[in-house]
């Protein structure tokens, strides 16, 4: 049942001397230039979706886009597209939304029924709102695992054979496991990767704040993917890299080894940065920028929240862009 290490349709893979990337399954041609870490330069190309398009849009704003290849995973009979994407609103109500297509350049098509998720599943749960859906395909189950949060202190799992409908499942974090005075833990992706002297075959990355109200990048391992043991240590300190707030991490695998790329806040940059971990975590390498963000529409100087793929051999960022709770999704090619 357990996958194996950076399961390579989910993370970008390759070497130096190639530059091939693997990520939702295909070998990318080499880039023409690279970002650290020998990753792909990601160019921004067009949005995909703005709330101003959208049939469900409660609050005018939208976040935290994960794309999935469902092509070779799905039933043909019930499959809306070769891709999937889901994305929330984060201000109440929120709601975990669905869009699908067939190709990573888009268009996509909104779901006619989102939220597939709301703020309210009894008897499971009531809260403000839902936001932040990542999705993992989970190989030995043949599931799509929704992780997503609401409240801001509560991390939540909920499970699909089809992508679309989801069946409650459990809390797998809230601040209640992190130390004293901790506020939020949430905007979490989860990916298999092992770390054999912990027994893990997940990872968690997460956003994590506290009374200081300086947001961190903090993780967890897990050997089933529901229950959690949780660093009491962030992963990426905020200070560590000069920003007043860091968030919307996403684990890569590259060279043999693993990194995390996260946004900073706007105010410290707006760009996407890149720090090396190491496959067992043990290192921080801090390697500077990912991606810069723009000054012009829509980024106006702010990335955050990555999510990858590649299709047909080119890889692709599909990412927030634009002002905190008044951007759109955008993709970007590598």
């Amino acid at each position: 049942m357990h996958e194996p290490h950076l399961d390579r349709r989910l993370f970008l893979k390759g070497t130096a001397v190639t530059g091939a990337a693997l990520a939702l399954g295909a070998t990318a041609a080499p880039a023409a230039s690279a970002a650290p870490g020998g990753f792909p330069d990601y160019t921004y190309v067009r949005t995909l979706l703005t709330p101003s398009q959208l049939a469900y849009n409660p609050t005018g704003e939208i976040i935290f886009p994960t794309v999935r290849g469902v092509y070779d995973r799905l039933p043909a009979s019930g499959r809306l597209g070769r891709y999937y994407l889901y994305y929330a609103p984060h201000d109440a109500p929120g709601g975990i939304c669905l869009a699908y297509g067939d190709s990573l350049e888009g268009p996509f098509t909104e779901y006619p029924h989102n939220p597939i998720v709301s703020n309210n599943w009894s008897p499971h749960y009531s809260v403000s709102h839902v936001s932040s859906p990542h999705v993992m395909w989970h190989a030995g189950r043949k599931e799509m695992w929704l992780y997503f949060h609401g409240e801001n202190t509560t991390t939540r799992l909920a499970r699909s054979t089809d992508g679309i409908h989801f069946t409650y499942d459990k809390v797998v974090l809230n601040t209640s496991m992190l130390p004293s005075g901790t506020t939020e833990t949430s905007y979490a992706r989860v990916f298999p990767h092992e770390l054999p002297s912990r027994g893990a075959h997940y990872v968690m990355v997460f956003m994590v704040n506290n009374t200081t109200n300086h947001r961190d990048i903090g993780w967890g391992w897990s050997a089933d993917g529901r229950t959690w043991t949780f660093s009491q240590e962030p992963l990426v300190r905020h200070g560590d890299v000069g920003a007043v707030n860091v968030g919307g991490p996403h684990l890569l695998h590259r060279n043999n080894s693993t990194y995390v790329v996260y946004n900073k806040d706007k105010e410290s940059g707006g760009d996407l940065m890149i720090t090396e971990v190491g496959n067992d975590f043990s290192l921080r390498r801090h390697l500077g920028v990912f991606y810069d963000s723009r000054a012009s529409a829509p980024e106006n100087g702010r990335a955050a929240s990555p999510s990858f793929g590649t299709d047909h051999g080119v890889p692709y960022m599909i990412y927030e862009a634009g002002e905190r709770l008044a951007g759109s999704i955008a993709m970007a090619r590598g």
